[in-house]
């Protein structure tokens, strides 16, 4: 779960986007809408592990995963769960305070993990150790790839051409992001935002969250299938901006 962009929009709404480098097989084919804590959440069922790397819910918020945290990681099973059920369970907290100061992590695989809603944007990242949260300025644009795909070099290069993007750039719009995390940067099969690395680990595919003034919706792009599904959750009215 692999690059992740998060760009403010008018009014205090914001788009993510993440697009997931996987094994084909693990690759859902429609989105899946659940009640659970109180809340709707819709969000693209991984179909190993059973849990998932984005999520929604009509309270406002959006939480997604990326594997890894500052670092490649040596990979050291058996882990207490699947880090895609943390993203689900995540949403049993009223905010990413709460969760980050509550949640046990412990016999966790090393992650990233990005959290927004209520007004915050927060980022944590588990070592595997301890938890490394941070505010972020939620006013601000800001790109994440994957530290167990993309070393630190690549990474900082990725970054680049993301800043290169918005360098100078008005329009920020649904649709040029779409076409930023399918064409941006290098055309790299390795390294680009859209990737393959021998049909092992590809990019399969690209998931936009559009929060809006009164709905949360979630299009999700299979590469796989080349096909378009699309769900929207109505927020509760104390969430109207």
């Amino acid at each position: 779960m692999c690059t992740v962009t998060y760009i403010p929009q008018k009014e205090n709404n914001f788009i993510l986007t993440s697009n997931r480098d996987e094994a084909a097989a693990r690759s859902p084919q429609n989105l899946t809408q659940i009640e659970q804590h109180g809340l709707q959440l819709i969000f693209p069922k991984d179909a190993g592990a059973g849990g998932t790397w984005i999520a929604a819910s009509d309270d406002g918020r959006v939480a997604c995963l990326l594997n890894g945290a500052f670092e490649k990681h040596k990979h050291m099973p058996p882990y207490r769960h699947s880090r895609g059920l943390m993203v689900l369970d995540s949403f049993r907290y009223s905010s990413a305070k709460l969760f980050i100061g509550k949640y046990n992590f412990e016999g966790l695989e090393p992650f990233t993990f990005i959290m927004v809603g209520h007004g915050g944007l927060y980022e944590l990242i588990w070592d595997g150790k301890k938890p490394h949260a941070r505010q972020l300025d939620i006013s601000g644009k800001y790109i994440w790839s994957s530290s167990t795909l993309y070393p630190k070099d690549i990474r900082l290069k990725r970054k680049q051409w993301f800043s290169d993007w918005i360098k100078n750039r008005n329009d920020f719009s649904l649709e040029a992001i779409q076409y930023f995390h399918k064409y941006g940067g290098e055309a790299d099969p390795l390294n680009g935002y859209v990737m393959n690395r021998h049909n092992v680990v590809q990019t399969v595919s690209i998931t936009n969250v559009v929060k809006k003034e009164k709905e949360m919706e979630m299009i999700y792009d299979d590469l796989i299938r080349k096909s378009l599904k699309q769900k929207k959750l109505v927020l509760k009215p104390e969430q109207y901006r």
